[in-house]
């Protein structure tokens, strides 16, 4: 991707390229042992018009250089590898299959005078290992949520049907990823919680278990209000990826306006005396229509004897969504989903505008918000609670941060820094642009400021964070 630089003068142009991905392939070496076989390890190769040779070329690199670095480690092979034009990043998710993501540093275009090529100067230290090695394991875990592991598809159909599975979903989801928008949010992969009193948390506990006690089918349950979680019945690695699916893909395809416009087709129906707005995300899009599709989407998730496979229903009404995981085996009939539709619609509704009256109340209790001196990113390791001022919005496709690239790169090496150690520290960085950067790691919990004050000296800054988590996080322990 092409970014003009803002430092360029009319006539000397400077052009300004973001990280991009180069190829990403799949290969397991056992496939292939012998000579003449190489390409028989290859299992998924992006992009897939590269000429033959070179793409055995490549994966052999890869293979030497795992091989190379166990010699050194046996029990940690390598993660990257740093070069001047790229970097690539290796992962073992399974054993003997190693995914390979390669992407091309960012890089700046100088133009040159006497009609001479342009300089290309490679800014290699922009890439944080930690960031983009997120990445590669985040196309994993979204393959698995779908299509299980790799050894489950080689038990079923062998090589050719794992082969025609990466095809198929890697096709897709590597055009969704966005390299240039990927920060510390990605190392994270935290969940946003929807912040709620007890009382309305009562309420959306109580409809759970009343519809999970009248459709006995349903096996797990999540609740979201606002692309934000309120309840989840699942463990929390596979809500965790569920949740990324469910708010980088699903909900921006279907996004749409509160109430979703009472003339829509979409229907305010009164049921009894409630009104009726809701509708399926997942599977038929009416079921007035007779012709009508009942498939759902299939994900696995853990289960004490591995994985299972279940039906995903995401069904939605203004801007809550429940999610219901239903197993495989079991056929869903046009009747099962127009009692869930009858069921859930109108308790969904009243439950939705309950939620948003509570929200309006709070917001007005707490007054305007004045734009404060300092955003942040926190993120807790024991629940995966994430909360960020700083991300205006994050979805695949984009991310927007109200602070420079330069800033996003400090907290991801203040990160990597916390990442080698486990006890518990604080690290201050005094930025060239007269920004504040402050990291605290405490008992398993992140906090990262960055704090808009430029004639602060280091007891001041160090005041302003105890302020923030006394009235932002007046509930949770940071050690001093």
């Amino acid at each position: 991707m092409l970014m003009i630089s803002p430092r360029m003068a009319s006539a000397m142009q400077e052009k300004q390229y973001t990280p991009s991905l180069l190829s990403f392939f799949i290969y397991n070496p056992t496939f292939g042992p012998r000579e003449g076989e190489e390409e028989k390890k290859i299992l998924f190769y992006h992009p897939s018009d590269i000429e033959k040779n070179e793409k055995i070329r490549n994966v052999g690199l890869c293979e030497a250089i795992v091989q190379f670095t166990r010699t050194f480690c046996p029990t940690k092979p390598a993660k990257s590898l740093h070069t001047q034009k790229n970097r690539q990043f290796f992962f073992e998710p399974e054993d003997n299959f190693w995914i390979v993501m390669v992407v091309r540093n960012p890089m700046i275009e100088k133009p040159n005078k006497d009609g001479k090529p342009p300089t290309i100067e490679y800014q290699e230290e922009e890439i944080l290992d930690t960031v983009y090695g997120a990445v590669v394991r985040q196309c994993y875990s979204m393959y698995k949520l779908f299509n299980g592991t790799f050894g489950r598809a080689m038990e079923a159909g062998g090589v050719e049907l794992l082969t025609q599975k990466l095809e198929k979903f890697f096709y897709r989801y590597l055009q969704t990823l966005h390299l240039q928008s990927c920060d510390l949010l990605d190392v994270f992969g935290g969940i946003s919680f929807f912040p709620l009193d007890k009382m309305t948390y009562l309420k959306i506990q109580s409809f759970v278990n009343r519809v999970e006690e009248s459709l006995s089918l349903i096996k797990y349950t999540a609740f979201l209000y606002n692309d934000q979680l309120i309840w989840s019945g699942l463990e929390q690695d596979d809500m965790r990826i569920l949740y990324k699916y469910l708010t980088t893909s699903l909900f921006p395809r279907h996004s749409e306006p509160e109430l979703a416009g009472r003339d829509s087709p979409l229907r305010p129906e009164v049921a009894g005396n409630l009104l009726h707005y809701g509708r399926f995300l997942t599977g038929p899009t009416n079921l007035k229509d007779p012709e009508a599709k009942f498939r759902f989407p299939k994900i696995f998730v853990t289960a004490e004897d591995g994985y299972e496979e279940l039906h995903l229903i995401v069904y939605k009404a203004m801007s809550a969504a429940a999610c219901f995981m239903i197993s495989a085996s079991v056929e869903l009939t046009r009747d099962f989903c127009e009692q869930l539709d009858g069921l859930v619609g109108p308790q969904l509704t009243l439950l939705a505008s309950d939620i948003c009256e509570q929200f309006t109340i709070n917001r007005r209790i707490s007054g305007p918000e004045k734009e404060p001196q300092f955003k942040f990113i926190y993120f807790n390791h024991m629940n995966l609670a994430e909360k960020s001022t700083i991300h205006m919005r994050k979805t695949a496709s984009v991310c927007l941060t109200s602070v420079h690239p330069d800033l996003m790169k400090i907290l991801g090496d203040i990160n990597c820094d916390f990442a080698r150690v486990d006890e518990d520290e604080e690290i201050i960085v005094k930025a060239m642009t007269d920004y504040w950067v402050v990291g605290k790691k405490s008992d398993q919990r992140e906090l990262y400021v960055i704090l808009n004050q430029k004639n602060a000296n280091l007891i001041e800054v160090n005041e302003e964070v105890k302020r923030l988590c006394a009235t932002q996080f007046n509930n949770i322990f940071f050690l001093d």
